[in-house]
């Protein structure tokens, strides 16, 4: 599945940089044979995922061996690592990158559905659930974004993401393995690590990239890429004009989840706007479950890039599916006319019923972005006896009053989608991929607020 470690694109000393370490596509191949012989026969393995070459290997040798990899948070509480491990069955591995082997062990490998990778869900709606990809379902995947984004050998990929994460692992790492680009993990993504690359394809969060325009001079030493692409959440409209300012381009957006991987994107030189994640990848289909006369709904989709099933849990797998196979993504979409999509948030507590209108946060947010005094928003609805949920709007700002921010939302979208409160806070809780924990600022841990 990795081609470029097959010689098919040749090789150099720094093919691969994770943290300043630099190794060959031959050093990764024999580190990565070394932990195949270490893992054969086990039903699965777990590395505590750093941002190393050692986790890197540790990829590499799970899919030699034909063993599914769980890579673990490095983060993760006690609790949260015993239940990866006990639920995976999967053993624990030390990788040494020094430690080189020279073939994988007999018999190893695994068939296009065998299982590659093992990875947990946030644990948001309870116990973190094991989503189980195949090595085809990956595959599929990176040849459908190498194709969106004209992404080959001749790249340079430059990203510091988490590489416990599909955006950091599958398509940071797999992604550049597969298409042959080299690979530069910054270790950190910080503006001045993105600045000092030199790469040609950039990955980030919006978190990164937010944190990226506001440096501008980090900023302009990216305007000699071909393409920056933003995902794992919305990246905010202000962010988007900032960075097209400052480098010259138009971040392209991005959606997926761990269970289905990315299947709807903006294409490179292809139009880009403000909001929207772009088509459906090849392959991939999907559709608006809306009610009647509503212009969002649950985005469905199917497609080769759906995972093959909650590990261990056949009734969560059959309920993330409808009656007629179409996996259930629990977020809001809307599509307009030219098939772009559009992401509102997350049915469970993105989709505001208020006042006999829905909702979808995600619009309210960009609104309040847009405001030069707001620096981070999260918008909710809470329950409220006349309107069935009000629109609380959670926002770090200086210089401007809630009632301001109330009226400029209303001047920009329909009056019945202003925040009927705005809570002041110092940060917004967000998790490793800089999502938002809106339930975190529900529960009131994210410090006293104020009107």
């Amino acid at each position: 599945m990795l081609t470029a470690l097959d010689g098919a694109y040749g090789d150099r000393a720094d093919a691969v940089v994770v943290a300043g370490r630099a190794a060959s596509y031959e050093e990764l191949l024999a580190a990565a044979r070394a932990v195949a012989a270490d893992v054969a026969g086990a039903p699965a393995f777990a590395v505590t995922a750093t941002a190393s070459l050692e986790t890197v290997a540790a990829v590499v040798g799970g899919l030699l061996a034909g063993v599914p990899f769980v890579p673990l948070p490095p983060d993760a509480g006690p609790a949260e690592r015993e239940h990866i491990l006990k639920d995976s069955g999967a053993v624990t591995v030390d990788v040494d990158f020094a430690r080189r082997a020279a073939a994988a062990p007999a018999g190893a490998g695994g068939g296009p559905d065998g299982p590659a990778l093992v990875l947990y869900t946030s644990g948001t709606t309870g116990a973190p659930k094991g989503v189980v990809l195949t090595r085809a379902a990956i595959a599929a995947d990176l040849d459908a974004l190498a194709e969106a984004w004209q992404w080959s050998a001749d790249d340079t990929l430059v990203h510091g993401l988490p590489l416990f994460h599909v955006h950091g692992l599958v398509l940071g790492v797999l992604g550049a393995l597969r298409t042959g680009s080299r690979l530069v993990h910054t270790g950190k993504p910080t503006p001045d690590a993105y600045a000092g690359a030199g790469g040609s394809l950039y990955f980030g969060v919006p978190t990164v990239w937010s944190r990226i325009a506001a440096d501008a001079e980090a900023a302009g030493a990216l305007s000699g890429a071909r393409l920056l692409v933003s995902g794992s959440a919305a990246l905010p409209a202000p962010v988007f004009r900032d960075l097209e300012r400052l480098t010259g381009l138009r971040p392209v957006e991005r959606y997926g989840m761990t269970e289905t991987l990315i299947t709807v994107s903006g294409r490179a030189g292809g139009e880009v706007r403000p909001g929207t994640v772009g088509t459906p990848l090849p392959g991939i289909r999907t559709r608006i479950a809306a009610e009647p006369g509503a212009e969002i709904g649950e985005l469905q989709l199917t497609g080769p890039t759906l995972f093959s099933g909650y590990l261990g849990r056949p009734e969560a797998t059959a309920a993330a599916y409808t009656g007629d196979g179409w996996f259930r993504t629990g977020d809001i979409a809307a599509v307009d006319e030219d098939g772009v999509h559009r992401i509102v948030g997350r049915a469970s507590i993105d989709m505001i019923k208020s006042g006999g209108y829905r909702i979808g946060a995600g619009e309210i947010e960009n609104a309040l972005l847009d405001h030069p005094k707001v620096q981070e928003a999260a918008v909710v609805g809470v329950p409220d006896a006349d309107l069935g949920q009000r629109i609380v709007a959670f926002v770090v700002a200086e210089g401007v009053t809630g009632a301001e921010l109330t009226d400029f939302v209303a001047a920009h979208l329909s009056v019945h989608k202003r925040p009927r409160e705005v809570r002041f806070v110092a940060s917004l809780p967000r998790n490793a991929m800089g999502k938002p924990q809106k339930k975190l600022l529900l529960a009131g841990e994210a410090g006293p607020a104020s009107q």
